[in-house]
C-alpha cells in the first residue's frame, strides 16, 4: 500500500503579475508531497524528525517544544536567500529528496498555470479540479506497480469540497480504484510525514513560479539551480498544465474591408483585437519502466 501525504504550492486566488499591488503571489497553484509504501511510513518519519531536530535545535528549543510536536513550514525555511547563504539549509532539502528514493518513495505533484489578469476566479474550483487530477496521476502511478492507496491532507476550510470531489473521483464516471477511502486530514505540527510534504510542495512552487515567470521570479533562479534535476530524478507521475501566451490577430488590410468595413471602422474608431487561445501544453514527468 502507498502512503500519499499531499499539500498545497502556489496561491489559488487571482494573479496579474509580481508587481500588481494585490494579485501577485504565484502563477501557479497545485498539489505536491510525497509517496511512501507502508513499510517506510514510520522509518521515514523516525528520520525526518531526527534531521529536523538536528537543523533547527536552537529554534525548538526556544519555542519550549519537543520536535515531534513543532513544526517550520517550507516557505519559512527554504527562503531564496537562505538556501544561497546556508548551506546547511540548502543541504536538508537535498538529504530529504535522497531519504525519499532511499524509501523506495517518489515525489509528486499536479498544478495548473491559472488564467491571468481577471478577479473573475473561483478558487474552490480550481482546488478541486487540481484535487481531482492528482488522484487521477496518483492512481495511474498505484495501477503500474498495483498497489492502493491512501491519502493524507493537511486540515483544509474546503474539507466538505474535497470530500464531495474525492468521493466523486471514486465511485462517479471513470472511477479511480486504487484509492481505498477517502483523505485523512492531520494537523500537520503533529505529523512528520506531513511536514516533509510541505518542505517539498515549498520547492516545487519556487520552481514552476521561476519557470513559468523567470523574469518576474529572478530571485528564484537558485532553486531551480540546486533542486530541479535532483527534484526530477526521483519525481513520478507528476505535471503542470501550462496556458498558452496571448496571441493577437494580424491586422487587417483596409482594401479587404470593403465599404461597409471601411465605415464600421470608423464608426468604432479602429481598436486591436486580440484573443486568448484556450489551448494547453504540459509538462509531465512519468517514472520508466525496464
Amino acid at each position: 500500500m502507498i502512503f500519499a501525504y499531499l499539500d498545497e504550492f502556489g496561491h489559488a486566488g487571482p494573479y496579474f503579475g509580481k508587481d500588481h499591488s494585490r494579485h501577485n503571489a504565484s502563477p501557479v497553484f497545485g498539489l505536491a508531497g510525497i509517496l511512501l509504501p507502508e513499510n517506510a511510513v514510520r522509518p521515514f518519519a523516525t528520520r525526518f524528525l531526527k534531521r529536523k531536530n538536528e537543523l533547527l535545535a536552537f529554534e525548538i528549543q526556544k519555542a519550549g517544544k519537543q520536535g515531534y510536536e513543532w513544526e517550520k513550514k517550507g516557505t519559512n525555511l527554504f527562503t531564496a536567500a537562505s538556501i544561497v547563504k546556508y548551506p546547511a539549509v540548502r543541504n536538508s532539502m537535498l538529504r530529504l529528496i535522497n531519504e525519499i528514493r532511499n524509501s523506495q518513495g517518489k515525489i509528486f505533484y499536479y498544478g495548473r498555470e491559472k488564467i491571468r489578469n481577471t478577479e473573475d476566479v473561483r478558487a474552490n474550483g480550481l482546488y478541486t479540479t487540481v484535487f481531482a487530477n492528482a488522484l487521477r496521476q496518483i492512481n495511474a502511478y498505484c495501477e503500474s506497480i498495483d498497489e492502493n492507496f491512501i491519502l493524507i491532507v493537511d486540515e483544509h476550510s474546503s474539507r466538505r469540497e474535497l470530500l464531495e470531489t474525492a468521493a466523486k473521483t471514486m465511485f462517479g464516471a471513470n472511477p479511480i480504484r486504487k484509492l481505498l477511502s477517502p483523505p485523512f486530514e492531520v494537523e500537520s505540527y503533529l505529523n512528520q510525514n506531513m511536514q516533509a510534504a510541505d518542505w517539498i510542495a515549498t520547492i516545487i512552487g519556487r520552481l514552476w513560479n521561476y519557470k513559468l515567470e523567470a523574469h518576474d521570479f529572478k530571485a528564484y533562479e537558485s532553486y531551480e539551480k540546486y533542486y530541479w534535476a535532483r527534484v526530477h530524478s526521483v519525481a513520478t507521475h507528476s505535471s503542470v498544465m501550462q496556458r498558452s501566451k496571448q496571441q493577437s490577430i494580424p491586422p487587417i488590410k483596409e482594401q479587404q474591408l470593403g465599404s461597409l468595413g471601411m465605415k464600421l471602422k470608423e464608426a468604432l474608431s479602429v481598436r486591436t483585437v486580440t484573443t486568448v487561445v484556450e489551448e494547453v501544453s504540459t509538462f509531465s514527468i512519468t517514472e520508466r519502466t525496464n
